[in-house]
């Protein structure tokens, strides 16, 4: 399937996978209906501006004017933006994960509401279904058209490819030229009183810590390593404190919520992977953070009754250090624990074919397996915090600059002390380290940008939209802004649109990689508010078994049709 080679104009040889043409077939089917639904709108648009007084509806126009009532009826049930970033709490707590979708209607998965579902309509060709589901028809083939780009960069011969040359005055140039574009359009909120960690705060930390992971990537910046693990424990460390601080003040622990989650994390990287034929494991953010968000989960949707009482919440964070450590202290017991989910999990890197399989799993996950942990704690502590600050403010002039120098000279003690004893020793010694320290930056770091109401509310607008689509940059590195050239291959080759013009074709490539990301986070979730319903388990659940029955069935056709290809070419 890949290239010959990974060097520019390299002769492209490859073999596509059932996969990989299950999923052709499926992009193609996507594009026909899209192409139709796009026809009929037209037509039903112009004959709705028809002047004519005694031009009576037709059988699809009477169809097609209830569609408003029913679209409506099923947006009632999606949950509004706001709510799902956590600025709003849900009515009703939500019960534990499929919990409802067991006390739901017989009737859910009857042949009558599989049929009458939209889904099921579209693929009937019924022309006011398609119509209706024109933006989301739209959504799907547009995310189709960016993977199949991914594969013509980056399994293909018809873009160039470079290797990569770090410069340490370039690397530090284009980080520092960007945030000072950023700090140029920094935003000050006006209103209440900023919140600590706020949304638009941690979207900016998100958003630079991104940027250094990527020109990392992108330069092969080693001498940085140690950095970069610390920005990928900040992002674990997230995981479980915004996890923790939405499922603490919304009690929601409904399929819904938890679904919208696993699509959110993985439904690229999924497609991802069957499209080009890679591991899982590839892309390893996307299972390790699906793994403590689950653990987060767990953790809190177990007993969820009696989350509201302190001594409960601290001796689940308690239990979860321990049961932590117990799962990673051997690997003969990680092992056990993860051999129903081997084939998943498995990673071996074609360059280093010998390597364990579940190497990948056991090393990036250990890495930051406590400090999830960490940031469930600092949620819990957030009301605390926020008094400690409130106190702080209340204080005179004086008294209130003397606070904040201590706090300050006890951050500068703590960093330095944690940067001469820990960050500054060789990679694999501080790789032995990190698991148990990586909170520690974490913390100082906290505590500073949040010290004053100035910090709190100043927020760089441009690192904030980055950091918005960390996930989308994340995957589209492999494929668009570097290159793999070959199945499970590691990016270690740059796209080459202007050969001969590193800096120039570093911008144009650049370009193309923020548009493709920042499409494919709009496209992902477009298709999560139409397929994955955050109110409705019914349709939820209707929609994964007819999802997965047409997944099964194109599969199936597939596998059918290569098999018959074959004998005939006999």
């Amino acid at each position: 399937m890949a290239p010959s080679t990974a060097g520019a104009g390299a002769e492209a040889e490859y073999d596509l996978s059932i996969s990989q043409r299950a999923c052709l077939g499926s992009f193609c089917a996507l594009l026909v209906l899209w192409i139709y639904s796009e026809i009929l709108s037209r037509k039903a648009s112009s004959e709705l501006e028809d002047p004519s007084p005694h031009r009576k509806p037709d059988r699809e126009e009477e169809a097609m004017e209830l569609l408003p009532v029913t679209a409506s009826l099923e947006a009632s049930a999606e949950v509004p933006a706001a709510h799902l970033n956590g600025t709003h709490a849900p009515c009703n707590p939500r019960p534990p994960l499929f919990a409802a979708a067991l006390v739901a209607p017989g009737g859910a998965l009857s042949w009558a509401a599989i049929r009458g579902s939209g889904l099921a309509r579209c693929v009937l060709l019924d022309r006011a279904a398609l119509v209706s589901a024109l933006p989301t028809l739209r959504a799907a083939v547009e995310g189709g058209a960016w993977i199949m780009w991914f594969f013509l960069a980056d399994r293909t011969a018809l873009l160039n490819s470079t290797g990569r040359i770090y410069s340490r005055d370039t690397f530090l140039f284009m980080f520092l030229a960007l945030a000072t574009c950023a700090a140029l359009a920094s935003q000050r909120p006006t209103g209440r009183p900023p919140a600590v960690l706020n949304r638009g705060q941690t979207e900016e930390w998100k958003g630079w810590m991104q940027v250094l992971f990527l020109l990392y990537h992108y330069y092969s910046a080693k001498e940085v390593y140690n950095a970069i693990r610390v920005f990928i424990a900040a992002y674990v460390w997230m995981t479980g404190y915004g996890n923790f601080a939405y499922y603490y003040k919304t009690s929601d622990f409904g399929m819904g919520r938890f679904c919208q989650m696993m699509w959110r994390l993985n439904a690229l990287v999924v497609v991802c992977c069957l499209a080009l034929n890679n591991s899982y494991m590839l892309y390893y953010i996307c299972p390790m953070h699906t793994l403590f968000t689950v653990f987060v989960y767990a953790a809190l949707g177990l007993g969820h009754a009696h989350n509201k009482r302190p001594g409960v919440i601290w001796a689940k964070l308690a239990a979860c250090l321990v049961l932590t450590h117990l799962l990673w202290m051997n690997r003969s017991v990680f092992d056990l624990v993860w051999r129903p989910l081997r084939p998943l999990l498995a990673y071996t890197n074609p360059a280093r074919p010998e390597g364990d399989p579940l190497h990948e799993w056991f090393f990036r996950t250990g890495l930051d397996r406590y400090v999830w942990v960490h940031g469930m704690a600092c949620a819990a502590l957030l009301p605390r915090w926020e008094a400690a600050l409130a106190a702080l403010e209340a204080l005179g002039w004086k008294a209130r600059r003397g606070a904040r120098a201590a706090v300050l000279a006890v951050c500068a003690l703590v960093g330095y002390a944690w940067y001469a004893h820990v960050f500054s020793k060789p990679k694999l010694e501080y790789n032995a380290l990190h698991p148990y320290t990586s909170w520690i930056p974490i913390t100082v770091f906290i505590v500073v940008r949040n010290l004053t109401p100035g910090l709190r509310s100043a927020n760089l607008v441009l690192f904030g939209w980055l950091g918005a689509v960390t996930l989308e940059t994340y995957i589209g590195q492999f494929h668009t802004w570097l290159l793999t050239r070959r199945p499970d291959g590691q990016p270690v080759l740059l796209l080459d649109l202007l050969p001969g013009y590193p800096l120039l074709n570093f911008g144009m490539a650049t370009g193309v990689y923020i548009l493709v990301s920042h499409r494919l986070h709009t496209t992902t979730l477009t298709l999560r508010d139409a397929l994955v319903p955050h109110d409705d388990d019914a349709r939820l659940l209707r929609n994964a078994v007819m999802g997965l029955a047409l997944a099964g069935g194109l599969y199936a056709v597939t596998v059918a049709g290569v098999g018959l290809a074959a004998a005939l070419a006999r």
